[in-house]
């Protein structure tokens, strides 16, 4: 088992802090991503029914030879399949092509307000968790007052918020409304779709630290008591994105980070207004 650090759930259950991300990679891709990011210590993965390579993913785990029990695997239901009886019928099909009979996570994937489904999908996921298909429930791109009406519905508030989240956009406001909460953040495209590896500040500390920027940011996260999913098909990257439990930064180091932030860097949709 990797010795990585977890961080723990209101309901319990506690997740890696790193995991590898597999969005836009395709299933043959994914399942070399996956057994090499295993194998070199990763046990958290992420992917999502949108992303057509839950079949990878589950032959990647396979190929491994790290046995399931010890791998955090996380899933999406996407916008189309929102409902109760479709969310029901879309976990059984992420299963089935992932070849395992659960996830540790269950995530709906986007609000897509205008549907006006997340509350009854929501009331699914808390279903899938009762019968064990989901070890743990949560969301992703929740904005808004949407977590208060899942909470209102249900009584259940998601163990997860996965966001977009990177030095350019760090959600502070998001993370204070809902961590007190117990909620726990997860970063997406934490490295900024690759922008943040150009920037000055990133590279002056990665240089004094004798790491490369992808690095430093990746560490930025953990200290932040984030969970963070970089994304690489690169077997060197992935394993350099690992490699980032041999240093720690500096309260200056962090504090020129922080200092990155601005209300203008979101990259693509706003989960408020998305319509999709």
């Amino acid at each position: 088992m990797s010795t990585q650090p977890h961080v723990t759930f209101h309901d319990g259950r506690s997740i890696p802090q790193i995991g590898l991300g597999v969005w836009q990679t395709p299933n043959d891709v994914a399942v070399d991503a996956v057994s090499t990011a295993l194998k070199t210590g990763y046990r958290h993965i992420d992917t999502a029914a949108v992303y057509e390579n839950e079949e990878g993913v589950g032959e990647g785990i396979r190929q491994s030879g790290v046995a399931r029990g010890d791998i955090f695997l996380t899933t999406k239901v996407w916008n189309d399949d929102q409902g109760f009886d479709q969310t029901l019928r879309a976990m059984d099909a992420s299963l089935k092509r992932l070849g395992t009979d659960y996830v540790d996570l269950y995530l709906i994937h986007w609000p897509s307000a205008y549907r006006g489904k997340y509350v009854e999908t929501w009331q699914a996921l808390v279903r899938l968790k009762q019968e064990g298909k989901a070890r743990s429930i949560g969301v992703s791109n929740f904005e808004g007052t949407y977590i208060d009406e899942l909470e209102a519905a249900t009584g259940q508030l998601p163990v997860i918020n996965q966001v977009q989240l990177h030095p350019r956009f760090q959600q502070r406001k998001l993370r204070a409304r809902y961590e007190p909460k117990g909620i726990i953040t997860e970063s997406w495209s934490p490295l900024g779709q690759g922008k943040m590896l150009q920037d000055r500040t990133i590279a002056d500390i990665a240089q004094r630290h004798g790491k490369s920027p992808a690095q430093v940011i990746i560490r930025w996260h953990i200290e932040e008591g984030l969970v963070v999913i970089p994304k690489s098909v690169t077997p060197s990257r992935i394993v350099e994105n690992f490699d980032v439990f041999d240093f720690e930064l500096s309260a200056e180091d962090k504090a020129a980070i922080n200092g990155l932030d601005s209300e203008t860097g979101r990259l693509g949709s706003d989960p408020l207004t998305a319509k999709f």
